[in-house]
């Protein structure tokens, strides 16, 4: 029994590393161009953490999935995911971002003239992010970013539900928390935000979930018609 315990739990460190390497090849994949780079290099100088190659290459895919037109992004941050979430959009397609920073969306006003979008395909709102969406329109979108607040992570979905059309998806970026959010010692209030994200989300009558291993985790939902 002893032997077979040790063995399972190096069967474990294997799967472990398997993953790791799996996410790594991930962000390897996708290549990102001097827009992108640019974007990061403004992170990196605000003390913000972009999306990663590889969700921002799942936010891509999955704005294309659903032929997104209009799309909601809480926290432009300088922008790594509003190119990647663009990129995927329909080319009349508009990009609704809300960021507290109005320094930092002038920095991805630049990203995105430089990746190639022109100012109509994007419309920034300075302010919180619970201020600014009640006056967005009911089911008026396609696909809800949100890389917030986590302490407003609960808020941000009820938010959603309202925003979303039938058929449309809400991500949610760092659910992961960096392994916190499934550690089982005591952790700080943010992180039993998400893990109430994560039961509600799951739980919902409304949501067709599933959490993506990507970046930091993310959670998604297709709001059911």
């Amino acid at each position: 029994m002893q032997s077979a315990s040790r063995h399972l739990r190096g069967q474990e460190r294997v799967i472990t590393a398997n993953r790791q390497t799996g996410w790594a090849l991930a962000d390897a994949f996708v290549a990102e161009d001097e827009a992108l780079h640019w974007a990061r290099d403004r992170a990196q100088e605000s003390g913000l953490r972009p999306v990663s190659p590889g969700t921002g290459a799942a936010l891509r895919l999955l704005a294309a999935t659903v032929d997104a037109k209009a799309v909601a992004e809480i926290g432009t941050g300088t922008g790594v995911s509003g190119i990647y979430l663009l990129d995927g959009m329909r080319p009349d397609g508009v990009l609704t971002t809300v960021d507290p920073e109005p320094d930092r969306q002038q920095f991805a006003r630049e990203a995105f003239r430089a990746a190639g979008f022109t100012g109509n395909r994007a419309r920034f709102i300075p302010g919180r992010a619970l201020d600014v969406l009640p006056r967005l329109a009911d089911g008026g979108y396609d696909l809800v970013f949100c890389d917030g607040d986590p302490m407003e992570s609960l808020d941000y979905l009820a938010e959603s539900l309202r925003l979303l059309r039938p058929g449309g998806l809400v991500c949610f970026e760092g659910v992961f928390a960096d392994g916190r959010t499934f550690d089982a010692a005591a952790q700080p209030v943010e992180v039993l935000r998400l893990r109430e994200l994560l039961r509600a989300v799951r739980e919902s009558t409304e949501l067709l979930p599933s959490l993506l291993p990507v970046g930091d985790g993310l959670l998604c939902a297709v709001r059911r018609g």
